[in-house]
């Protein structure tokens, strides 16, 4: 590691004017950053913590609406969220890191292969900064990219809880527990979404044929004859871009078929 100035702000207002200074990062739980650091990959001169700012804590559901506090940590989405969501959340890493990682740090920092943009997605979501509201289709816009600007702050998010039904099906990597391909499909009363994460060098993205043919027939049967194109996927050692096009397809299956 290496010296730099540390802040601990109690509110939103307070985090705002702390990381207005020159060089400043956010913190959230620290899971992707502080490996970072200790890397030297990254060098802030200074880091300016979320944690203790109470009104960026908690998970609840009124009138069909679920908001996180952009610090709710992994394990409290996975204890309050409903039940599609709470279960993405239940799988994500180890429980160390799931004690300690946050929603707002893991949408902020928009990792290709992590499991939250998929369910962002699909679940109509919109994300609330200290400045303004993004749609979650609007969020996204490439690997390790969102529409966050300097020193903007995930404050919370809101997600429409599904009519119908809502699955996440994930194949992935047994050491990182990150997703090589994960899709998520929820069923609305106007019309299904489906949200994949993990696939492409893009980041997430929908996938609107699949929303198409299941909006008019909500099936695995649906979606055969569907593919992505393996243009654009991700290949490394853990799977070639065919491989990852094709886990689109099963995967989407899978959790239409866990809906029901």
């Amino acid at each position: 590691m290496y010296n730099f100035e540390f802040e601990k702000p109690g509110t939103v207002a307070e985090a705002v004017a702390a990381l207005g200074g020159e060089d400043a990062q956010a913190l959230g739980g620290g899971q992707t950053l502080i490996p970072t650091l200790k890397q030297r990959l990254n060098q802030p001169s200074k880091l300016v913590s979320l944690t203790g700012i109470a009104e960026m804590k908690g998970v609840t559901i009124a009138d069909g609406v679920l908001t996180m506090g952009g610090g709710a940590t992994h394990a409290e989405v996975a204890a309050d969220a409903c039940p599609p969501l709470a279960a993405l959340a239940a799988n994500i890493g180890d429980p160390a890191v799931r004690n300690r990682g946050t929603i707002g740090g893991s949408l902020a920092n928009n990792d290709p292969a992590a499991d939250y943009p998929a369910a962002m997605l699909a679940l109509k979501s919109t994300i609330v900064t200290n400045s303004r509201e993004i749609a979650g289709d609007d969020f996204f816009q490439g690997m390790f990219t969102t529409a966050l600007e300097e020193g903007e702050i995930i404050t919370a998010v809101r997600c429409d809880v599904p009519d119908n039904g809502a699955n996440y099906q994930k194949f992935q990597q047994p050491a990182s527990r990150f997703a090589l391909t994960g899709v998520f499909v929820a069923r609305y009363s106007d019309g299904v979404r489906v949200g994949v994460t993990g696939a492409s060098e893009e980041g997430a993205f929908r996938w609107s044929e699949a929303e198409a043919a299941l909006s008019a027939n909500f099936s695995p049967d649906a979606i055969d004859g569907l593919s992505v194109s393996a243009d654009g996927m991700i290949g490394d050692i853990h799977g070639t871009k065919a491989y990852r096009a094709h886990l689109v397809s099963v995967m989407t299956k899978r959790a239409v078929a866990a809906i029901g």
